[in-house]
């Protein structure tokens, strides 16, 4: 099998093809904007630039059997562009659209599609979960191209050939992880006292390798095809507990102060941070027995695993190298 890699070397999209490379039977092409600096053994980079540059991809993509689209613009917090819809919409939509199109042409038999829990939308109700039968409801640009080139996507899966399997994640974390959840992270580490010890709430994550498994899962599985995913580690935490699993994984003390969580909230919108605390004291819940049923899938890592990885610490407690698996 030839396996297609695109943002290969984001986060999401540099583990995916660390989890192809070496598998018996298939070969890897890792499509980036830039050669790595650091590329794997026996994968094939292929440097292509910007996503949505109008590239001719038809003749880089023949031969291709499964293609897995993780490159996108992600979503930023303070966003400096002029109209961050219309930037959004240029590579999550059009450029999506553009390589779905010319991956049918090619003849690829199946792109999956790294889209958001976003599309979803922002929250749910406590004991409340997503599921992949309900209405879109994104709330911001960026859930909202992910909505559109979903859209998209489904529309050249009934025109051509090409099979469509739609994956939305909630937080991604592990090895590498960025922005809020890495801060955290380093909080933790430090042994700041966090204010976040009486937060009543329950949130969905998924561990990079859990998401890993699952694409590689969506690629190959019959039942996959043309169905679209909500996946997750499976076991639902609040912000508390997830600090204390962290303060665990790390090997320190969780030092957390009770706070209520109206207090966060009326704290933060008086300095204009209430979208900060809304993620952390907030509900955000996805159903995944879609996935179990239909694919038989079970998350490989459970939450302290992942974690343990994410805080570059191997399953037995040990430090590991980071980026490590």
């Amino acid at each position: 099998m030839k396996v297609a890699v695109t943002g290969a070397t984001g986060f999401v999209g540099a583990a995916v093809v660390k989890g192809y490379a070496g598998r018996v039977g298939c070969s890897v092409i890792a499509v980036t904007r830039r050669l790595p600096v650091e590329p794997l053994p026996g994968v094939a980079y292929l440097a292509l630039g910007e996503l949505g540059a109008g590239r001719p991809w038809h003749a880089d993509l023949e031969g291709v059997d499964v293609l897995i689209h993780t490159a996108a613009r992600v979503h930023v917090m303070n966003d400096s562009a002029a109209d961050p819809l219309a930037a959004f919409r240029a590579v999550n939509v059009a450029g999506t659209l553009e390589l779905a199109s010319r991956a049918a042409a090619a003849g690829v038999k199946r792109f999956v599609f790294i889209s958001s829990v976003k599309v979803n939308g922002e929250l749910t109700r406590l004991g409340s979960k997503f599921n992949e039968a309900d209405a879109p409801l994104p709330q911001d640009p960026y859930g909202v191209s992910k909505c559109e080139a979903e859209l998209g996507l489904r529309q050249i899966a009934l025109e051509t050939s090409m099979e469509v399997v739609i994956i939305r994640p909630p937080l991604v974390y592990g090895p590498g992880v960025k922005a809020n959840f890495a801060a955290l992270m380093r909080a933790v580490q430090r042994g700041i006292p966090l204010p976040l010890g009486a937060i009543h709430n329950q949130r969905s994550l998924v561990a990079l390798d859990n998401l890993v498994d699952f694409s590689i899962t969506c690629a190959v599985h019959p039942q996959a095809a043309n169905q679209t995913f909500l996946v997750s580690d499976g076991e639902d935490l609040s912000t508390t507990e997830l600090v204390r699993k962290m303060a665990a994984a790390a090997g320190v003390p969780s030092r957390l102060v009770p706070v209520p969580a109206w207090a966060l909230r009326l704290g933060a919108g008086l300095l204009g941070k209430g979208d900060a605390v809304q993620r952390l004291c907030g509900n955000l819940q996805v159903d995944i027995s879609k996935a179990r049923a239909l694919l038989g899938w079970v998350p490989p890592l459970s939450v302290d695993e992942g974690l343990q990885l994410a805080m570059g610490r191997g399953g037995d407690g040990l430090p590991r190298p980071s980026g490590s698996h």
